[in-house]
């Protein structure tokens, strides 16, 4: 009997923990998202650090906008899969693509 209860404590450290989320970086500088194209997962964090001296944006049309002002940084944590381009508002010449895994 004692012997299961043994195996019974160590069981629930056996299970599969859920991978831990990341925090991927991309960085602004001189107008040019930086990489220009990254891939997460649900869960992650995408941070943009603003190396510029003007005001940014990551927009999605129709979805998110993240405000990322000069010499900062702005985040936004992944909710969903699939794919989206993002760009900024504010200078739409500017454009990242982000590819999301579930």
């Amino acid at each position: 009997m004692r012997a299961s209860f043994l195996l019974l404590a160590v069981a629930p450290a056996l299970v599969a923990s859920p991978a831990l989320a990341a925090t991927i970086e991309v960085t602004i500088d001189k107008l040019v998202f930086s990489p220009a194209s990254v891939q997460a997962k649900v869960g992650d964090t995408i941070e943009w650090t603003n190396k510029d001296v003007i005001a940014h944006t990551a927009t999605v049309k129709g979805g998110w906008e993240v405000m990322i002002p000069p010499k900062a940084k702005g985040k936004i944590t992944l909710s969903r899969a699939g794919a989206v381009d993002y760009f900024c508002r504010l200078h739409p010449n500017m454009k990242g693509h982000l590819e999301v895994a579930p």
